[in-house]
């Protein structure tokens, strides 16, 4: 045996040049070659004859015998003709283009084995394209054979012997425990990688991949799960005396979603160690809300807390809502944005280090060096997905060792909650606020606009309000696009007397606050708007979206988009405009998709199938789930099974003291 570290420019037979091509595809030692899927394969366990081809599976395995040889001028250059009969008598021309050395191996009578794709020239079968061995051995008859992605001048002949080869020599230790193997039916590694390279039939195979899927899951989750803090027993506590007071106030009651995540944060908190929970909650479900009962919990018990969001608009909008819904409960907020300077800024400062504010509510502007906080207890972070890593622990480190709550309107997708957020406590708000009213949403082509548009000025008629939505601010550039800057000429026309207005990211931030308060205060009954208006505008009487180019959006941005409406008791409606001429069929699946449901976590799940998790997540998570053997797509019941193995051996045997679990202990050292 030989070891693991072991460079693939170490096996004989590979210089530096075949050395080059393996690195393309990511293998560089032994082991990784091993982890070089195939991503097809090529059954060649029976013969496959010419009488056998068919227009769905026109190739050919068996053996031949050379009859004749001919040649003729192409435009490709000289074509050497072998005509060759297999045992049923049935012939076929090999087509050699510039190789006349086959014409002279191929001697006449002698007999080959050949795989090639065949065509039908009138009745008589032809191949250009084929490979031809002097044995049935080597021809790989009998056999299943892995076909490899190739990079440069690799061959599947090269990859095969050099897989073979690492099968031979590598020491494979199960990095799973015995028990584990025997419970869920799995092969162990070593030969459950035998299986996937040279599988016996597709039974084993398929036992194979579920092995190593299983494998790849159960020590991801393992390491996760390993590295999350122990939680500890404690007594519910109930709600702090500013907190009741609080819930009195609202005149409406918590839905059970609400509760209950309340709770789960609550106990948290009140934890010695810190909360690192995702909450997560479709358009307009309320998490908002529980931030600011949770928040309260931590100022009752005199502790300070940091609110972060993605932008200033969206962190001003925060701002205003948090000082209607909570300051005048005595709760000292402050807002913190890049354009706070000078003294204004000096005097929030020396409040915030001296612990007269409780509640410090900004943009990025909160993890600046001068930031200081006297007892930062509990930082929140709105639009977690808009924020890097760096960026959140710069927050978090403003306290010691502060809880952290991350928000989130993308629901993410089970797979995924289960897999790259393992080592994040999950809340989930499922349930709308009573009384709301699923959106109505259409797919409208060009023949059906005037009709969209007549639909909308009877919600005009109704003092109701409406969203535009377009792809880009001006018309410049070669795109066919429609643009903010025109079509807000063109719908003053189409709707003349009434008010409306032009938003977009260039806007000035208090030109754009103007214009939302404009709309809150129904001065305006329609923007036209680019994706700016994509999170955090609540305007109830807002029942009209209109999202043109809509195949142009992602799912997520679509569904955040279409949530800026029914987010009251009366009817809404969301038309996605698209052009049948143009739109991919991805686009057409995407439109379908909202059309179908307005239930965001399906959406978001459908959202990974389309487009992938790498996609999905962004960069900052995809290359934690680069995997070789499991998907995180269509592996969801072996996610779970993973997870719930993890789980119990952690129960057990949290250190790996066992010996059953020696391999675990030296996996978490590697």
């Amino acid at each position: 045996m030989v070891s693991m570290s072991l460079k693939i420019t170490d096996v004989p037979g590979i210089g530096k040049a075949l050395a080059n091509e393996f690195s393309k595809l990511g293998v560089f030692s032994l082991e990784d070659v091993l982890l070089l899927s195939p991503r097809s394969y090529d059954d060649r366990r029976k013969e496959r004859k010419l009488k056998d081809t068919s227009i769905e599976d026109p190739t050919i395995t068996c053996k031949v015998t050379v009859l004749s040889h001919s040649s003729f001028a192409s435009k490709k250059g000289k074509v050497v003709k072998i005509t060759a009969e297999d045992d049923n008598g049935d012939t076929l021309d090999i087509l050699c283009f510039n190789r006349d050395y086959l014409g002279k191996m191929l001697k006449l009578g002698t007999e080959w084995y050949i795989t090639a794709t065949v065509q039908r020239n009138h009745y008589q079968y032809q191949t250009a394209s084929f490979e031809i061995k002097r044995t049935k051995e080597e021809a790989g008859l009998g056999k299943i054979l892995p076909i490899y992605p190739l990079a440069g001048s690799l061959s599947q002949k090269a990859i095969r012997q050099t897989v073979s080869y690492a099968l031979q020599k590598l020491e494979l230790e199960d990095p799973m425990p015995y028990s584990i193997y025997e419970k869920y039916n799995l092969m162990h590694y070593k030969e459950a990688l035998n299986e996937l390279h040279f599988p016996t039939d597709n039974e084993m195979l398929s036992k194979a991949r579920k092995s190593l899927a299983f494998t790849e899951l159960f020590s991801m989750e393992i390491k996760m799960l390993r590295a999350k803090p122990e939680k500890h027993i404690i007594k519910k506590k109930r709600e702090t005396s500013l907190e009741r007071v609080f819930l009195k106030t609202l005149p409406f009651p918590l839905t059970e979603d609400q509760i209950k995540v309340i709770d789960e944060i609550r106990a948290d908190l009140d934890d010695p160690e810190p909360m690192n929970r995702l909450l997560q909650g479709d358009v307009g479900a309320g998490k908002t809300l529980v931030a600011w009962i949770s928040a309260l919990h931590v100022i009752a018990n005199k502790g300070q807390v940091a609110f972060m969001a993605p932008t200033e608009l969206l962190a001003r909008q925060h701002a205003e809502k948090a000082a209607e819904l909570i300051g005048k409960l005595g709760v000292r907020i402050a807002f913190f944005t890049g354009d706070v300077k000078g003294k204004e800024r000096q005097l929030l400062l020396r409040a915030l280090a001296n612990g007269d504010i409780d509640l410090a509510i900004g943009t990025h502007a909160l993890f600046s060096s001068d930031v200081k906080f006297k007892k930062l207890e509990y930082a929140i972070i709105d639009e977690q997905h808009r924020f890097g890593v760096v960026q959140r622990e710069a927050l978090k480190n403003k306290g010691e060792r502060p809880n952290l709550l991350s928000m989130t309107a993308t629901p993410i997708p089970r797979t995924l909650g289960l897999t790259i957020f393992s080592d994040l406590d999950i809340s989930t708000i499922r349930s709308l606020p009573s009384g709301r009213i699923p959106i109505k949403t259409h797919i409208v082509n060009e023949r059906h606009r005037d009709d969209m548009f007549k639909a909308i000025s009877v919600e005009f008629q109704r003092n109701h309000q409406a969203y535009f939505v377009y792809p880009r601010i001006d018309d410049e550039g070669a795109s066919n696009l429609k643009d903010v800057n025109s079509m807000f000429q063109e719908l003053k026309n189409r709707y003349p007397g009434v008010p409306s207005a032009l938003i977009h990211s260039k806007l000035e931030e208090e030109e754009k606050m103007q214009i939302l308060d404009d709309f809150r205060n129904k001065k305006i009954l329609y923007l036209v708007s680019t994706s700016v208006v994509e999170v955090g505008i609540d305007i109830p009487d807002a029942t009209c979206m209109v999202i043109e180019h809509a195949d142009r959006f992602g799912l997520a941005a679509l569904h955040q988009l279409r949530g800026r409406v029914g987010r009251s008791t009366l009817p809404s409606y969301c038309f996605l405009v698209c052009d049948p001429n143009s739109i991919s069929q991805e686009g057409i699946e995407r439109l379908k998709v909202m059309r179908d449901t307005n239930d965001g976590f399906l959406i978001a799940e459908k959202d990974l199938e389309i487009r992938g998790p790498g996609d999905f997540i962004g960069k900052e998570q995809s290359g934690f789930l680069t995997m070789h053997f499991a998907s995180i797509t269509s592996d969801l019941d072996l996610v779970q099974e993973a997870r719930q193995a993890a789980e119990q051996i952690l129960k057990e045997d949290r250190g790996f003291l066992k010996a059953e679990n020696s391999c675990l202990r030296r996996n978490m050292r590697n």
